[in-house]
């Protein structure tokens, strides 16, 4: 059954949209002899090119046909594309077969310039994504396949006028066979307010609106036998124990999730929520698709295939075939190697003395964040913290006799093999490590320190064990943070809580999962000042649906805390960057009514958000953060010696960009 998939449609745009080299008229060029010559008068007629194989004209003065627009056109995740170029000297529009001349410079250079690209030519041509257009007008032609949707848009960056739609769309009325469908689609904050101007005769679709009216998502596309679990409406992550073979229908996004074999969400999130990094990491299926629980009702209970494109999904029993080939996959062992624990270092350590190569001691999260505290990039600061060595939690364990408690439990068959016995008896263990006492010397040091660093503010209380943020295995959303902890009291509580978290259910099973000893992970701490955020949210450096598109990052974004960001609750602003042209395209707005911030009495609340739907992130901030992500990117490939993407989580305060956190993200597997 397939259904709308407009995030899909997005991404996939983006994808297009970052093939046009010069990223439009947000790249400034130097002047050169060339460039500062008048331009010479392009031919309007150029003689229509062969391609390589022959066949046909590899451009065209109209597109009379359907059978034009697919001869000219290509599919990237569920959507079809062409290109235009039109001449403004002559009015002359050219359409041209993107297969044979992906970019709109590849066409202008051989058939119109009729010359070969040359620094000189490309600065030549990199004004016509100016608002003046000396040349051409540039465009995109769309077909939205699921929801039969056309659409017109222009390159990133491009700073089109609305005169210049009209123009555009002036012309294709007389020339393309699906102008009556077609909407103009802005693909930025900049084209979405030059959009504002157009006449009511050309219709406007933005991204935000194409994702959030749609019906159906392919976060993580994929394949997977389970059995298929509806889960009722007001049910929590606390209140439901998952099995492995688990297909779930979630009435909207959970905060976390322990291992199954395929994500059915009714409300649509964020790809960059844990639940989807999850979804990733044990490469399954991952969707968001509206009325599932009544569509499916018939097969619950019933073993059954879910396989997701960004198409749409087919859902069924399966066959005992099937069920047999998904049970030998599943019980293939996977196994990955956590830094061993170092017990003898008992100091409180400031992150500016802490590496990477420190995660024996701290935990990889504060190891990581110490090299970016220590390396002092440009545009980049971390909030002042401390860490508090893992021997400590050791220590605690021991005193309180739990460290013998978690043997026994690790050796109980049924433990093991029950999961909800298993996740009552983690409960129990979470409860006696809160309750134990903790040491009077180590609470008394920790007060002090942040005393001294913070002046009165809150802090954070974040976790950091040996078992999170590798490669391979970044554990996010796994263990706890406390937020803006305030006193004595509630310092020795929430560093009790943090420890404790090592053994949540969501933590155990994904251990259990990807074949980490569970004897040989300890719980280390990062105790940061707390920022009261404008903004926050996760940084990805890739793009979100075609990995080998190596210069774009994805950026989640929303008001406040970014807590939500990961939680998946609400979708965030999406916004794509592209460091090598320093392009910006918006995929989606936030549509939070709601932000988090700090409580002057501690903790965390919600207060309304001041203009709901309006921009998180202006275009300066967007491009701010990913010229320091990308800063980040490459001190840690030095520092690694080796290119793995990044999952960068940041804050700002006003114009001030705070990192908070580096980890390796766990890409989707082939």
């Amino acid at each position: 059954m397939l259904r709308t998939h407009a995030l899909a449609l997005v991404l996939a745009l983006s994808l297009v949209h970052t093939a046009c080299a010069g990223g439009g008229a947000t790249t400034t060029t130097k002047k050169d002899p060339v460039a500062a010559k008048p331009a010479a008068k392009p031919d309007a007629t150029p003689e229509p090119a062969k391609p390589d194989n022959g066949s046909r004209q590899a451009w065209a003065k109209t597109m009379r046909s359907n059978a034009d627009f697919m001869a000219f056109s290509k599919e990237i995740a569920g959507e079809r594309y062409s290109k235009f170029a039109i001449d403004v000297g002559t009015g002359q529009i050219y359409f041209f077969d993107v297969k044979v001349y992906p970019l709109h410079q590849q066409f202008v250079f051989a058939q119109i310039y009729k010359q070969k690209w040359t620094r000189q030519g490309q600065a030549r041509f990199a004004k016509n994504y100016g608002s003046t257009k000396p040349e051409f007008i540039l465009g995109y032609l769309v077909h939205h396949l699921v929801p039969k949707v056309w659409t017109m848009s222009l390159p990133v960056g491009d700073q089109a006028t609305a005169k210049h739609i009209e123009t555009a769309f002036a012309k294709l009325k007389d020339t393309f066979v699906h102008f009556d469908k077609l909407k103009f689609r802005p693909d930025s904050t900049a084209q979405e307010t030059m959009a504002k101007g157009l006449p009511k005769s050309i219709p406007v679709v933005t991204n935000d609106g194409l994702y959030k009216a749609s019906e159906y998502t392919a976060f993580n596309p994929g394949r997977a036998v389970g059995t298929l679990r509806i889960i009722p409406a007001g049910k929590t992550f606390a209140d439901v124990a998952f099995n492995r073979d688990d297909i779930v229908i979630l009435p909207e996004a959970l905060t976390d999730i322990t291992p199954v074999a395929g994500i059915i969400s009714e409300t649509f999130s964020t790809p960059l929520a844990h639940v989807n990094l999850r979804a990733i990491a044990w490469n399954i299926p991952n969707v968001g698709l509206k009325g599932a629980a009544a569509t499916y009702k018939a097969l619950a209970g019933k073993k059954v295939l879910l396989e997701a494109t960004h198409k749409g999904h087919t859902l069924r029993e399966a066959t005992k075939d099937e069920i047999r080939k998904a049970l030998v996959a599943r019980m293939t062992p996977k196994v990955v190697v956590i830094p061993n624990a170092d017990l003898t270092v008992k100091d409180l350590r400031p992150l500016t003395k802490i590496s990477y190569l420190d995660a024996r001691v701290f935990g990889s999260k504060t190891a990581n964040l110490g090299s970016v505290a220590t390396s002092k990039l440009a545009g980049v600061q971390v909030p002042d913290g401390f860490g508090i060595p893992i021997a400590h939690y050791a220590a605690h364990l021991k005193k309180a006799k739990l460290d013998k408690r978690i043997k026994k439990l690790l050796a109980n068959k049924k433990f093991r093999a029950d999961a909800a016995y298993r996740k009552a008896e983690l409960e129990k263990l979470r409860a006696a490590i809160q309750k134990a006492k903790i040491d009077k010397k180590l609470l008394k040091d920790v007060v002090a320190k942040v005393e001294a660093m913070a002046g009165g503010k809150g802090v954070f209380v974040r976790s950091s064990t040996n078992a999170e943020d590798l490669a391979g295995f970044n554990g996010a959303g796994l263990y706890d943070t406390v937020p803006n902890v305030m006193g004595a009291d509630a310092m020795a509580d929430a560093i009790r809580k943090v420890w404790a978290s090592v053994w949540n259910l969501g933590a155990f099973e994904e251990r259990e999962l990807f074949g980490v000893p569970h004897d040989k992970v300890y719980g280390a701490i990062l105790v940061q000042t707390a920022v009261d955020p404008t903004s926050a949210g996760v940084l990805v450096t890739k793009h979100p649906n075609n990995p080998s598109e190596r210069y774009t990052y994805t950026i989640n974004a929303k008001s406040g805390l970014g807590l939500r960001v990961v939680g998946g609750k609400k979708v965030p602003e999406t916004v794509l960057y592209d460091y090598k042209t320093d392009g910006l395209r918006v995929l989606s707005r936030s549509d939070e009514t709601t932000k988090l911030v700090a409580d002057p009495k501690g903790g965390v609340k919600s207060v309304p958000i001041d203009k709901p739907g309006e921009p998180v992130l202006s275009d300066t901030l967007a491009r701010n953060l990913g010229q320091a992500a990308r800063r980040v990117e490459q001190l840690f490939h030095g520092l690694w010696r080796k290119s793995l993407p990044l999952d960068v989580e940041w804050l700002f305060e006003g114009d001030t960009l705070h990192i908070v956190q580096v980890r390796p993200y766990v890409e989707p597997k082939k």
